[in-house]
């Protein structure tokens, strides 16, 4: 029997995260390595939830998003970030942000185009452009401060490049690019005629005095991002899968394109409740980032004489960490041992990197659990 398995799929590896779950579970471990909250987002939005299926929303939305979905991300993108929107042209409600993504980057990639990924990333960046055909192109945020160089990122650029990706805050290193950085970024994209994508899913959760810059808004470059985000990281709501593609009204048509033969349409009850959950954004937003960072302050005190380094992030959910030398070969070997030794499970960072070695030094950890959980993995990590 021939093997029908296309060869793209068939060289596609399981996600680290899947394999670490599944370990973790096996093993019985405290979990540091899921990267979502492992507790629910407000009472008042699961209300919300209920309420929209009794009254009946539960059928097919447009497949675009309903309007008052689409018109509250209009309205926060204005009061937040002086950005106007066409409810009815420039925004896309997808199934989560991973969807968005995904459509993002088929709509735009041919086969031989190139993209620009800052390491480490996201997993499903490199695995969509490689999806679409494309080729990916790395240049390392490098530790301790997590920052590119900037003849790095030149110097890759050629006529075959089209996209550069860009994730801030970032996940896995808890970096918030500043304003002399987009701008750079800015300038390389408008100059050589490229699109961004930007994913800015951790948009609310920045610390201390980062703040988070949408490079739409730098001059320029309105018309040529695609911005996404999610719910599931603002409301802790990660399951709801509610994301949503922002831009110019043509690349948002191909985008749409695409949306259409992968979901059509996404979870409506979670759509009707999303629009009321930003008209609530105001009154929401400082407890949940002062309850972010508590977590944060927590885990890295919690782990301040322990053998392993931490790098304190400044955006998202998740802390790097070089584990002992002394103890461990590499990240594979440290976060293996780890959950099945110790009982307590990591990310092992080198998944995120293609060009540099720097991931085989470092774990991440997610403090978006609740306290109990983070105090037990403390201790863990203060016996090893």
């Amino acid at each position: 029997m021939k093997l029908f398995i296309s060869d793209k799929v068939s060289t596609m590896p399981t996600s680290i995260f899947s394999s670490m779950s599944k370990m973790a579970f096996e093993y019985n471990a405290i979990n540091l390595g899921q990267g979502f909250p492992n507790f629910d987002g407000p009472d008042w939005l699961k209300e919300e939830l209920y309420k929209a299926t009794l009254d009946g929303k539960n059928q097919y939305a447009p497949s675009i998003g309903i309007y008052s979905l689409r018109k509250k991300i209009a309205e926060y993108h204005k009061e937040y970030y002086d950005l106007d929107w066409d409810t009815e042209t420039d925004i896309t409600i997808t199934a989560g942000a991973t969807e968005a993504l995904f459509c993002s980057i088929i709509a735009i990639i041919n086969p031989g185009d190139e993209v620009i990924l800052f390491e480490p990333f996201y997993d499903s960046y490199q695995a969509d452009v490689q999806l679409a055909g494309g080729i990916c192109k790395y240049v390392t945020l490098k530790k301790p401060n997590f920052e590119f160089d900037f003849e790095e990122l030149h110097s890759l650029i050629n006529k075959r490049t089209k996209i550069i990706i860009l994730n801030s805050p970032h996940n896995p290193t808890g970096k918030v690019f500043n304003k002399e950085e987009l701008n750079f970024i800015a300038k390389l994209a408008i100059e050589n005629d490229l699109l961004v994508v930007s994913d800015e899913v951790y948009e609310f959760l920045t610390y201390e005095n980062r703040k988070h810059i949408p490079i739409a808004t730098l001059d320029g470059m309105k018309k040529r991002t695609i911005t996404i985000s999610s719910i599931g990281k603002t409301f802790s709501m990660t399951g709801w899968k509610i994301g949503y593609a922002i831009a110019n009204s043509k690349l948002t048509d191909a985008i749409r394109k695409i949306h259409q033969w992968v979901t059509f349409a996404v979870n409506t009850p979670a759509q009707h409740s999303a629009a009321f959950a930003f008209s609530m954004l105001d009154k929401y937003l400082p407890e949940f980032r002062k309850s972010y960072q508590s977590k944060r302050d927590f885990l890295i005190k919690g782990l301040v004489n322990t053998k392993f380094n931490i790098f304190k992030p400044y955006g998202s959910y998740f802390i790097m960490a070089e584990y002992p030398k002394d103890l461990f070969h590499n990240d594979i070997h440290a976060a293996t041992e780890l959950v099945t030794k110790y009982k307590i499970a990591t990310i092992p960072t080198s998944v995120f990197y293609s060009k540099s070695d720097e991931g085989k030094d470092m774990l991440r950890l997610c403090f978006a659990k609740t306290d109990d959980v983070l105090k037990e993995g403390i201790e863990i990590l203060n016996n090893i």
